[in-house]
């Protein structure tokens, strides 16, 4: 489970005392278990798909954030970034690519919008950005 995996990256960086890597994972860690306690209230578990829903959430906020230092030229902090970004890159499934996602589109019988997004929510949840998946959608 992707969350062990954190918690053991947690360990090995409070191990190593790499504050950057620990200040990712806590964060994320932090992320995790709200989750968890919404999903509690509605009897809900949390699943791996979750899990890598909530680490491209942060991606995209870390994203921000390094354009954000990028723009005031605070170098470090845009070093820090891109070393959290590329810890997160390492829990996340792979994702699909536009090829991928096109062929799978046109092997459905309904290609209408509603029924590929339906069809990619609930057989690749995590695994494709469903921008794309309505990028490719469109060229079709």
């Amino acid at each position: 489970m992707i969350e062990e995996q954190i918690k053991k990256a947690n360990i090995e960086a409070m191990k190593n005392k790499d504050a950057v890597a620990r200040a990712f994972y806590s964060v994320l860690m932090n992320k995790i278990m709200l989750e968890k306690i919404a999903r509690r209230e509605s009897g809900k578990e949390l699943i791996d798909a979750d899990i890598s829903n909530i680490v491209q959430k942060l991606i995209k906020e870390l994203d921000d954030e390094k354009q954000n230092y990028t723009k005031v030229g605070n170098a470090e902090q845009v070093k820090n970034i891109e070393k959290q970004l590329s810890l997160a890159a390492a829990f996340l499934p792979k994702m699909l690519s536009e090829n991928e996602i096109k062929e799978i589109i046109l092997s459905l019988p309904d290609k209408s919008v509603p029924t590929v997004m339906k069809h990619f929510k609930a057989n690749f949840n995590g695994q494709v950005d469903m921008r794309l998946v309505q990028e490719v959608l469109k060229t079709l």
